[in-house]
Parts: C-alpha cells; structure tokens; sequence
C-alpha cells in the first residue's frame, strides 16, 4: 500500500514533452528529474495533448466535426503522450495511461509514478488533473506549462503584461475565464480547474515546464520562479 508522505498531482502541457523540434532530449531530462526528486511522494502526473493535438483539432475543425469529437481528438492524442512519458520514466512508473481516477488512485497504491491523459470530452487536462487532485485530498497542484506563470494577460501578444507572483484563487478564476472556450483552448489554467482549486482549497504552482530548476523548486515547496495561487 501506499505510505509515502504526499500525494503530488502535476499537470504537464503536452508541449513541454515534445516541442516543436521533437528533440526528446527534454523529455529525458524531465523524466530524469522527477526520478530524482520522488523521495516520499507519490506523483500522479496529468499530460496534456499540446501542439500535436491542437493540429488534429485544427484539421477536424476544417472537416465540421463537432466539438465533442475534437475534444476526443485531444484526449487521444494526451494519451499518446501519456505513452512516451511513461516510456521516459522506467519501471518505477505504472506502465500503461490510466484511464480514470479509480485506476490512477489504485495503481499509485504500487507505483512511485501514475500517468495519465484526458478523461472526458468538455475537461481538459487542467481540470482532469484538479478533479484528481480533490479525489486524492492533495494540498497541492503544479502546473508545468509553456509560459513562466500567470500574468495580466498573454504576454505573446501585450508588451505590457505582467507577472502576478502571487494570487488569490478568485483572481485567477477572474484571469482565466477571459480565454478561449473551443476545444483545444491554450490558455495558462482551465477555468474550471481554477473553481477545483478554490473550492477544495489546493494550493497551486504555476511554472515554467521547461525550466527544469524552476519546476524541480515547485515540487519541492520551494517555489522560486513562477505564480502560486493560494487562499
């Protein structure tokens, strides 16, 4: 049974597996460092699709599926990285996606890592990962994505957005709810895992996936770069 002293769900954006360049070398890296920094915890890490999915979103879109089935394009597609990172990670990870939350709790009962994708059409992997986390009780979310925290607004396309270090779970809900409402949506954390958050009260990280010496501090509670939102 599972005696580790907590219980870590990480939301990882799919690109930060497999970038645009598809040089696995970050994949290695990322997997070596949560090997290193496991001790006694038990990581349930959530994967999401990233540029490959919203590619096969893209190309449904322009053969009129509708968003029901463009969100399982995604979800398949988060599975399939679910797949690599488990591949990355060795023996010490369970070795096959979990399908649901049962299976994700049950097998981190004998694995140090449970991977897992999408769920269901209309959740993404944000929401996935904050629904798994109230399951488990966690007091704690990471969220690993492409951007270095929450800001004013998308820094891609406003000079003058700024940083926010620290929030309060309102204020990132009030953030997030201006992003996008499709399938796919490439926004910094999903609206609905933003009212999870709040209202099991899990304190969340939010960092860059890339920077590995960011992301390695947030799963130590030593959040050095990056946006924590709390009470």
């Amino acid at each position: 049974m599972n005696e580790r002293e907590e219980d870590l769900v990480i939301s990882i954006g799919g690109s930060i597996l497999l970038p645009e360049d598809h040089d696995v070398s970050g994949l290695t890296s990322l997997a070596e460092m949560l090997q290193k920094n496991i001790d006694e915890k038990t990581f349930y890490l959530v994967v999401g699709g990233g540029n490959i999915a919203r590619k096969y979103i893209e190309w449904g879109r322009d053969l009129d599926a509708d968003e029901a089935t463009l969100d399982e394009l995604g979800i398949e597609t988060s599975k399939l990285n679910a797949r690599l990172l488990i591949i990355a990670l060795g023996k010490r990870c369970y070795p096959v996606p979990a399908n649901d939350f049962d299976e994700a709790i049950s097998a981190g009962n004998h694995y140090s890592i449970v991977v897992m994708g999408g769920t269901h059409p209309g959740h993404t992997t944000d929401a996935v990962a904050a629904m798994l986390a109230e399951r488990l009780g966690s007091k704690r979310l990471i969220n690993a994505t492409s951007v270095d925290g929450v800001y004013t607004s998308d820094p891609n396309k406003d000079d003058d957005a700024e940083k926010i270090e620290k929030l309060s779970y309102d204020e990132l809900i009030e953030i997030v709810s201006k992003g996008e409402r499709e399938a796919g949506p490439n926004v910094v954390f999903d609206p609905l895992a933003a009212r999870i958050i709040k209202r099991a009260d899990i304190q969340t990280s939010i960092v860059d996936g890339k920077d590995l010496d960011s992301f390695e501090d947030a799963i130590q509670d030593n959040l050095s770069e990056g946006s924590k939102i709390g009470p």
